[in-house]
């Protein structure tokens, strides 16, 4: 018998147990489309949602995703059926704009591709790729997930001196533990082991080539990801993740990888801002005017700060993008939701027009 306990179960998602002994709590370990892999206490299996949660495609949200705990109706011949799925400590998600369809408009969705980790390692490449950009964008849905972020400065084996790298990091991650590591050389790799721990999961954050799958096997100690060549030219590396997967270490530890997690979108990040850029918003609270739009207002304590050079332009650059992208998701969230209403009543009218013989 397997002890969820060791699979990261505990007393928060306990509460949401059924008294009804036909269904056994579980954790999705791999997402495969309609298909889920299952760990629960008699071992590693199959599952398929119920018809009634296929059925609500207004509520993506609640799919089951990889980390996720259930509850299944499990099934001794074959697949077990998935009943429901329990709260959530932590997610990361995406606006899903494939979209499920209500009269000629799709809907946006939230998708969400990992579930209930504990801490968040946000990747970056000493190599070419090495973007600021790109690491706060990672910072900011980091914050908003609920796990704890980590920033992860890897192959520090190609470089001489990365002091410039990691004091960029450090103006724009103020308390996150940033840590250089090289899996070729096993450097700094002891410095992670703080977060290797029995029962705890992680999810790892960063673009192809970064050394994601390198770092899982060096963490191993043995393969247990394939990895995959870069190109010397650009720095650019192939995806070696296919589908979600939630991966157990020997020493206990569990490590979530996906490929959505390339891809992920800014779904209501507006804590998640808060938190990636505390030390823009705290400079909002001392400007003169409480409606500045730090432009060209006298006394702008933003304005002063860029150029004092205490803040950085582009970091405020990046502020402002990320804003306008969240807005533009909400506002695009919006215009569709009222879209879908105006025709849901056309095509209800359009019903009792035809149903009343052309008769209204």
């Amino acid at each position: 018998m397997i002890d969820l306990i060791n699979y990261g179960y505990k007393q928060f998602y306990m509460e949401e147990e059924n008294d009804n002994s036909d269904f056994i709590p579980a954790r999705v370990t791999e997402v495969h489309r309609e298909l889920y892999k299952i760990i629960s206490q008699y071992g590693e299996g199959n599952a398929r949602l119920k018809g009634s949660m296929l059925k609500n495609v207004e509520f993506t949200e609640k799919f089951p995703a990889v980390g996720d705990f259930i509850l299944i109706k499990y099934n001794t011949q074959g697949d077990s059926i998935i009943t429901k799925v329990l709260k959530r400590t932590s997610i990361f998600s995406r606006p899903d704009y494939s979209g499920h369809g209500v009269g000629y408009v799709k809907t946006i969705l939230e998708q969400v591709v990992a579930a209930n980790f504990d801490y968040v390692f946000i990747m970056a490449s000493l190599n070419y790729d090495f973007n600021m950009n790109r690491i706060q964008r990672y910072l900011t849905v980091a914050w908003q997930s609920g796990g704890v972020p980590v920033i992860v400065l890897t192959k520090a084996d190609l470089l001489e001196d990365y002091t410039e790298q990691v004091s960029l990091v450090q103006k724009c991650a103020v308390g996150v533990d940033i840590v250089v590591v090289s899996a070729v050389t096993g450097f700094g790799l002891n410095r992670l082991a703080s977060y290797m721990k029995p029962a705890k999961t992680l999810v790892f954050l960063g673009s192809s080539g970064v050394g994601k799958s390198s770092l899982v096997n060096a963490l191993a100690g043995e393969e247990v990801m394939l990895v995959n060549t870069i190109r010397e030219g650009d720095s650019k590396g192939r995806h070696t993740t296919t589908h979600r997967q939630l991966i157990m270490l020997t020493n206990g530890t569990m490590i979530i990888d996906t490929p959505g997690m390339r891809e992920l979108g800014m779904w209501d990040i507006a804590e998640g801002l808060g938190e990636a850029f505390s030390d823009i918003e705290d400079l909002f609270t001392r400007c003169k005017f409480a409606n500045c739009t730090h432009k060209s207002e006298p006394r702008c304590a933003v304005l002063e700060a860029i150029d004092n050079q205490t803040l950085e332009r582009s970091r405020w650059e990046t502020y402002l993008q990320l804003k306008r992208e969240a807005k533009f998701t909400d506002d695009k969230a919006g215009y569709l939701k009222e879209k879908t209403t105006f025709y849901k009543k056309i095509n209800k009218d359009m019903n009792n027009y035809c149903k009343s013989g052309g008769k209204y």
